[in-house]
């Protein structure tokens, strides 16, 4: 739904953006021109879900591209500089271990941002349930939240994702995010 904000006054619109089925979290780039939402589709399937680009630069927003991630991308966020989202995937790891569709790991996928377009960029594992990301300024550090009661530490280089430790927290984070 597109909000108008007027000072401390919301309101609807009426206008409605259709982006697929199911969307959760959206992140709007830094510069204000995009803003993606991650698509959850009808829940843990086994198939791919998406992400979808909204242009908000035109007369109105609107749906301009879209990318396939791994089932279930319930965190996003860009680098500060816009240059990258990142995306975390439950990928079955908030399923029981006895189902058909349990994976011991979620999945973290950083794509290059280029104008209205997402580039996947690598991939690596992550814990189970992981929901928040949060990158530091200079957008070569990602902490990602996950169930497991911890906070999963990877340093990006542009290219790849390397895990550099994690912070033990008490109790599920479910969401983090950095100053801008």
């Amino acid at each position: 739904s597109v909000l108008a904000v007027d000072g401390t006054q919301v309101t609807y619109t009426k206008e409605d953006i259709s982006s697929g089925p199911k969307p959760y979290p959206m992140e709007m780039a830094p510069d204000g021109a995009i803003a993606v939402v991650s698509n959850v589709g009808n829940g843990l399937t086994g198939g791919a879900d998406t992400l979808s680009v909204i242009d908000l630069t035109g007369t109105f927003p609107r749906v301009v591209n879209s990318v396939s991630v791994p089932p279930l991308p319930e965190g996003i966020a860009f680098s500060h500089d816009g240059r990258f989202l990142a995306a975390a995937s439950m990928n079955g790891s908030n399923s029981p271990p006895t189902s058909r569709l349990f994976n011991d790991f979620g999945i973290l996928t950083v794509f290059r941002r280029a104008g209205r377009s997402l580039t996947p960029v690598t991939q690596t594992r992550i814990g189970h349930w992981c929901e928040g990301i949060a990158w530091n300024a200079k957008g070569d550090t990602l902490l990602v939240q996950c169930a497991e009661e911890e906070l999963q530490v990877f340093r990006f280089n542009g290219r790849r994702l390397t895990r550099a430790g994690s912070l033990k927290v008490h109790g599920v984070p479910s969401g983090i995010g950095t100053a801008r």
